[in-house]
């Protein structure tokens, strides 16, 4: 990043010096220099937020946190050292970088070790909109915070009991350097609201069901209300009452958004570069070729403005933006690499050290109705839990909580169930997606619907 980039983020930022992270991060490296290492990288990261929960309306906890951290990785031909220090005074990085030195007198070398090869660090630092700083006092948080879960109590009699309400703003920055020159920075803001409520009927006030709501946003003012979010969270819990079982059968499932980004996750660990270079992978071979059908496209965009994780540069300072397409038509055009995973697998780094960056599934036409139209009888599921998947074989097996769906009409909540298959074979059996892309966090996605699996009841 260049002199005067940085002069801008510092005159945008009063809770952060950028300067001085920059110069933490070049001493850092001089002084790596200086203890005879032939390599090195550091990074520094500035953290600082403030929480408040409530609960039955009495505030519970405010927090406030602040945070910077330093680690100085070094290289003395392969063998590798990494320390960090939790401040950046000058006396405490010249200790951490001697920790790191240390260390790497005392690693075995490997081949894969080092740092990105300079040709491919960024030189191009987009304006990426992520800074909108908004001074919040707990006052304002705890009156939000109240509001939300008032809002959510108020909904319906059968709402009898509340896990709370929270609200929390944060602002981040952290630089990242290297020897061959490179330095770049990155900063942003974020908010969030959510509540949790618990839903009973009268007659049956043991037969509690509890669901919940969220937002985040870069920008405060652009969090839905925090009526919104209390009525959302109470509407959730009450249609969850009467939940029961189903009979064990073969029925179509539609993952609504939020159930089916885990399924995304799935696919993004398994064609990630530490899953396939330890052969832990389902997915281990399959670059170039067909997992979903063609109507699937899968995306980066790491330059989106105001995006929930974009940035210029990878974690190893490497241009992002070189490989968007992760899926094409239904065919995984690449692997997810950093600089390390790419070595050990002989292959070209992606950009994707430290993972995905607003990675985005195409969404379809069909709305959530007419996907349950087109379903006619089967299952939605709205929460999955358990770890009851294999990496290795992508065999599937969770428990699922949801809805049953009979000649296109929801018939009742569903609870107690246990979907099984394997990955695979969902991801190639995959019938449509909807119109419903929930783009609040990282890994986006809409709806899926499935073609039949095991579901195993009562």
């Amino acid at each position: 990043m260049s002199k005067q980039s940085l002069a801008t983020a510092a005159n945008d930022s009063a809770a952060f010096d950028p300067r001085q992270l920059q110069d933490a991060v070049s001493l850092a490296l001089s002084q790596a220099g200086e203890l005879g290492a032939d390599a090195a990288e550091a990074g520094v990261s500035a953290q600082q937020g403030l929480t408040v929960t409530v609960r039955l309306g009495e505030v519970e906890t405010v927090e406030h946190n602040r945070d910077r951290t330093l680690t100085i990785t070094v290289y003395k031909g392969r063998r590798k050292g990494t320390a960090n220090c939790g401040d950046i005074r000058d006396a405490s990085i010249r200790e951490a970088v001697a920790h790191a030195c240390a260390i790497a007198t005392h690693t075995e070398a490997d081949p894969a070790s080092g740092l990105a090869e300079p040709e491919q660090l960024a030189t191009i630092f987009y304006e990426l909109d992520m800074w909108h700083p908004c001074e919040l006092t707990p006052d304002q948080l705890i009156e939000r915070a109240l509001t939300i879960e008032q809002a959510g109590r108020e909904t319906d009699a059968r709402i009898r009991n509340s896990d709370g309400a929270s609200i929390g703003s944060s602002q981040a920055m952290g630089v990242y350097g290297n020897t061959h020159g490179f330095i770049g920075a990155v900063q942003g803001t974020s908010y969030y609201q959510s509540a949790v409520l618990i839903a009973a009927e009268k007659s049956n006030s043991e037969a509690m069901q509890s669901d919940y709501a969220w937002d985040s946003k870069r920008r405060f003012e652009s969090l839905q209300s925090p009526e919104a979010t209390g009525r959302k969270a109470a509407e959730r819990s009450l249609r969850k009452l009467g939940a029961r079982p189903i009979k064990t059968m073969h029925a179509p499932i539609l993952f609504n958004a939020r159930s089916a980004r885990t399924l995304l996750g799935h696919m993004v660990s398994a064609v990630s570069g530490g899953a396939l270079y330890r052969k832990s992978s389902f997915l281990r071979g399959y670059a170039g070729q067909q997992i979903f059908p063609e109507f699937i496209h899968i995306s980066e965009n790491p330059h989106q403005r105001c995006g929930v994780n974009s940035s210029s540069f990878d974690s190893d300072g490497v241009a992002t933006g070189l490989h968007n397409e992760l899926v094409k038509d239904g065919v995984l055009e690449r692997y997810i690499l950093g600089t390390y995973s790419a070595r050990r697998l002989g292959m070209t780094c992606t950009g994707n050290g430290g993972g995905v960056r607003n990675l985005r599934v195409q969404p379809g036409q069909q709305s959530f109705t007419e996907l349950i139209e087109q379903m006619n009888t089967g299952l939605i599921v709205t929460d999955v839990m358990g770890h009851g998947v294999d990496a290795v074989t992508g065999d599937y097996s969770r428990g699922a909580t949801g809805f049953w769906v009979e000649n296109g009409e929801i018939v009742h909540p569903v609870e107690e169930v246990t979907i099984a298959g394997n990955l695979r074979d969902m991801y190639a059996n995959l019938l449509a997606v909807g119109n419903d892309l929930d783009t609040r966090k990282n890994q986006q996605t809409p709806s899926w619907l499935l073609a039949p699996m095991m579901i195993a009841g009562s």
